[in-house]
């Protein structure tokens, strides 16, 4: 019976160890962020989505990207882009870069700098998503 207790209480003492661990690293209870000035992207890191979804991705005003997906660079004629808003979008299509989105996981790499308003700020982030 003592044998038990024992790894019960290993199992508890890892588990509280876990819980410590992410409260240490993510005391606000979101994941790492967004680099600045990076505002927002979609999919989200880790989000699992259907075949029809677009990549977006939210910079401030005066930034100018290019995007990778799954090493692959996207042609700019591709880019859907809001100036006024300063949001990008891509989405597969027939006769695209990628015509369709396969299952299983895929990575994007947004490359980005301010092309108006001020000094150079390049930066560039990736994230991964899994289509089902």
């Amino acid at each position: 019976m003592d044998r038990y207790r024992l790894v019960y209480l290993g199992f508890g003492l890892a588990l509280a160890g876990l819980v410590a661990l992410v409260i240490a690293f993510y005391p606000d209870g979101e994941g790492g962020g967004l680099p600045e000035p990076l505002e927002g992207v979609f999919p989200r890191p880790g989000d699992a989505v259907v075949r029809q979804t677009a990549v977006e991705v939210d910079l401030p005003v005066g930034y100018d990207l290019d995007l990778y997906v799954d090493g692959r660079p996207i042609p700019d004629v591709e880019l859907g882009v809001t100036a006024s808003t300063g949001e990008w979008i891509w989405q597969p299509a027939p006769g695209r870069s990628i015509e369709q989105w396969s299952g299983g996981e895929h990575t994007v790499t947004v490359t980005w700098d301010r092309v108006e308003g001020g000094r150079p700020d390049p930066g560039e982030f990736e994230w991964s998503f899994r289509v089902q």
